[in-house]
């Protein structure tokens, strides 16, 4: 299940799990074991064991795709690469987690700026012509460059094509950085996004895999942490 946080991760991972359940016919007194991740872990009480979003992504690429080597996961607050060996095992990793550039919520403000919905904004950006750079590395100065390129006229998948540039060269640099090898996969609700798969795609020179399952990867790695609990 995939729903909104809120205003508390607590009150959230309670939503989520009853929905989850409701989904799959269950109550409460079915589950023998429950794992926590993300970054609310801490503030949720209800599970047997709390373990990190590296490991939890780790853990589900390998279980949906045992020929990845190196995850890229972009969400809504952060970004990072993360290198696994041929057991799964996590060998490295890199995050920007100190800005939201790069990141789905840097995606969302922009889309927001050029009113557009998030599925708009997956493949409005595919159909360009100009090349246009973004260059600033903060959301505040991009969506300032946006609004510049909007007053000056620019198509606007011209200026989508620009953002999924500069997101993807974002991504590409952390996969530099940590010796990234294939077969690549990329999970998070980015991966959703058609022109910033295209973007990093293009940039590494690689295809990446991508499941169905991508957006609940760290929930997937979690459940099967919890498997071994129970």
């Amino acid at each position: 299940v995939i729903l909104p946080t809120g205003a508390g991760a607590a009150a959230g991972a309670d939503r989520a799990l009853e929905a989850a359940l409701d989904q799959a016919g269950l109550t409460k007194e079915d589950i023998a074991a429950t794992v926590t991740t993300g970054y609310g872990r801490s503030a949720i009480q209800l599970g047997d064991k709390s373990i990190t979003e590296i490991t939890c992504h780790a853990r589900g690429a390998f279980f949906l795709d045992p020929s990845v080597r190196t995850i890229i996961d972009i969400g809504g607050q952060d970004s990072k690469v993360i290198r696994i060996d041929d057991q799964g095992n996590v060998v490295n990793f890199v995050m920007n987690d100190k800005c939201a550039a790069g990141t789905g919520r840097f995606l969302e403000l922009m889309a927001r700026t050029l009113e557009l919905s998030m599925d708009e904004m997956s493949t409005a950006g595919l159909d360009w012509k100009e090349e246009i750079t973004i260059s600033s590395m903060c959301t505040v100065f991009a969506e300032s460059e946006v609004v510049s390129l909007i007053a000056q006229n620019k198509r606007q998948a011209d200026i989508i094509h620009g953002l999924n540039q500069s997101v993807a060269s974002k991504t590409c640099a952390l996969c530099r950085r940590i010796g990234g090898e294939p077969n690549y996969m990329m999970t998070g609700g980015v991966s959703k996004n058609k022109g910033v798969v295209e973007a990093i795609q293009k940039q590494l020179g690689v295809r990446l895999v991508i499941s169905d399952r991508a957006q609940l990867n760290g929930a997937l790695g979690a459940a099967l942490f919890a498997l071994e609990l129970s």
